[in-house]
């Protein structure tokens, strides 16, 4: 029974309670903690729907629970998921209007979530949520901020702290902050990120600072609400919580509550296949039929599986013959070719999508296999229905999808696998921008904050344009950065052909895109160090992030390498501007340190191998 002395709702190990309540003026409230740690301190509950707000005067009726324990495979920093959590279905009326509903919440080790579930028929408008996350007391908070009206289109900020108390007046562009947020919890009892999860037929949440630490569900459309057709079953509102950052990052809570795939849309998957790709345009624009097959070649010089041909393609002489042409070149080669769309031009819901599928159809039929679809740039309920379509309409022709000009992510990639990746992240092409060059310290918080949603499109690996970056950071950029679809913003061709690139050509080219085990190492410290070792089959990559404008010394252990094995490594490091260094020679053991000397803004790589 829910009362004002409350539920308390626990994970499988008991780590994590979430205790739900109801006040005296019937609303409910709850709190998180993991252990002794506080993760929410208060936070209400309630929808608003067609005017009524379902959380005021709200009578208990039943409760149901069950325990969830599934595997599933993943692409990104490791490859097997597990989820495993204590799922309550609350059975709850509106006292006013008598309406029925359910409040569904799951506790798992890493994490608490809720949703609303209103088992409605027709049309309903939902005005917006009470859902809202206060934090506890001497927080600090990483957030993205963008100074201008892209923001929240773009999602594509420098990520900065602040404290708790300042969240509501941080921000040049108002008190609305996107997702996730994540947060340092104070006395150092761990880390905490809010987000969502599931974004599927409602529109995605963004969080605005009302002040005292605290954050409330936020909608683009504002007062006026958007439109749910049947059913409504929203979003899963996400509370985060790890011990460390090793915990953070490994974390599956986010696809953990997404629904599995399909099996009938996607009987067969074997055309999800994750990659490196190569990319012109960052370097050089897109280039002409021609240009476009030169990289092609330079892709499968250096093992890439993929190659993407941006804007511009479609002013080719003839766009459908050439794609053809080079599709059908490219897969001699062993490369596939994603291919550039705006999304306005595809972005009409009338006869069943009818431009988009026409246009999915034409791309298929010349050789694609996977598109990558640009300037969304906002998460109205409209957008999420034309990004959810796009995903079905493409896996019923057996393509891939990599979204970019977005939102984050929600873990639809789990229900959607054929979602590569999307951006939703500053990354590297702000380097060719006024806004530009991306500092050091954003790329050192981005594996504790952004990535934490999921995976990003960044494009690593910008050697002629580094910014303020050493040519160590940028390699150790597609270590750090988990991209299944990782697109290589450095011209093909100088990664081939400079002397500069040269000491790290054969390490560049092993790295994989996806891994079957990561960890995140002491000393680590968003914003000023990120220090990752991944594991690929048998062997170690190590990514080491530099933040800070000083040169640094990090002493890493190498616990993580298998008890009684000795490596050989092959150490990346720099070696003044411009320049790299190669190191071979040394052979290490699980018992074993490393000393790293980083310089200002610097970076470090290794590969370990057994020997």
């Amino acid at each position: 029974m829910i009362d004002e002395s409350g539920f308390v709702l626990r994970s499988p190990s008991g780590v994590l309670t979430a205790t739900l309540r109801l006040t005296r003026e019937k609303r409910l409230r709850y709190q998180v903690k993991r252990g002794d740690a506080v993760v929410v301190e208060d936070g209400d509950i309630g929808i608003t729907a067609d005017g009524v707000d379902l959380g005021d005067g709200v009578a208990f009726e039943d409760i149901r629970q069950e325990t969830i324990y599934e595997t599933y495979k993943v692409f990104g920093g490791h490859s097997d998921a597990l989820n495993h959590c204590n799922a309550y279905r609350f059975s709850l009326r509106h006292a006013a209007s008598g309406e029925a509903y359910e409040l569904q919440a799951r506790a798992y080790d890493d994490g608490f979530a809720f949703r609303y579930a209103l088992p409605r028929e027709g049309t309903t408008t939902v005005q917006g949520e009470a859902s809202s996350w206060t934090l506890p007391a001497g927080s600090r908070v990483w957030l993205f901020e963008r100074n201008n009206g892209w923001k929240l289109k773009s999602y594509a900020g420098e990520w900065i702290s602040a404290d708790a108390e300042e969240l509501h007046t941080v921000s040049g562009q108002g008190p609305v902050q996107g997702t996730p947020l994540v947060a340092e919890l104070p006395d150092g009892r761990g880390y905490a990120a809010i987000a969502e999860a599931a974004l599927y037929n409602y529109s995605g949440m963004r969080l605005e600072a009302i002040g005292r630490r605290a954050v409330r569900a936020n909608f683009t459309e504002g007062d006026a609400g958007f439109a749910v057709e049947g059913a409504v079953l929203t979003p899963w509102r996400v509370a985060m919580a790890a011990p460390d950052l090793d915990g953070l990052v490994n974390s599956d809570l986010i696809t953990n509550l997404n629904p599995a795939p399909s099996a009938a849309l996607f009987s067969d998957t074997s055309y999800i296949r994750p990659g490196r790709s190569a990319w012109r345009w960052w370097s050089l624009g897109t280039g002409t039929p021609e240009q476009e097959r030169e990289t092609v070649d330079r892709a499968a010089a250096l093992g890439f599986e993929y190659t993407t041909v941006d804007e511009g393609w479609e002013a080719w002489p003839e766009p459908w013959a050439d794609l053809r042409r080079l599709t059908d070149y490219a897969k001699g080669k062993h490369v596939g070719v994603f291919v550039w769309k705006r999304s306005k031009e595809i972005d009409d819901p009338r006869e069943g999508w009818r431009t988009m599928r026409e246009f999915f159809d034409k791309a298929k039929d010349a050789g694609a296999v996977g598109l990558k679809i640009d300037f969304i740039d906002n998460e109205s309920k409209a957008a999420i229905d034309f990004e959810i379509a796009a995903l079905r309409l493409a896996a019923e022709r057996r393509l891939m999808i990599n979204f970019h000009g977005i939102s984050k992510p929600t873990g639809e990639s789990r229900t959607y696998p054929n979602e590569i990746s999307r951006e939703g992240i500053r990354g590297l092409e702000l380097n060719k921008m006024k806004e530009g060059p991306i500092p050091a310290w954003h790329n050192a918080a981005l594996p504790f904050t952004r990535f934490v949603a999921g995976h990003g499109d960044y494009t690593p690996v910008g050697f002629s344009n580094p910014g303020e970056t050493t040519y160590a950071h940028q390699l150790a950029t597609m270590v750090a950065f988990t991209s299944p679809l990782q697109v290589v913003a450095e011209n093909p061709a100088f990664l081939l052909e400079e002397a500069a690139a040269r000491p790290a050509l054969d390490v560049l080219k092993s790295i994989p895109s996806v891994w079957d085990e990561t960890r995140a190492l002491p000393p680590s410290a968003i914003g000023e160090l990120a220090v990752l070792a991944r594991r690929s089959g048998e062997a170690w990559f190590l990514g080491v992030l530099n933040g800070k404008a000083e040169r640094t010394t990090v002493r890493l252990p190498l616990s993580f390498l298998d008890d009684g094995a000795a490596y050989d490594a092959v150490e990346i490091v720099d070696r003044g501007p411009g320049s790299m260094a190669r190191k071979e020679g040394m052979r290490v053991a699980s018992r074993d340190a490393v000393d790293i000397v980083l310089e200002p803004n610097g970076g470090y790589v290794a590969v370990l191998r057994k020997a």
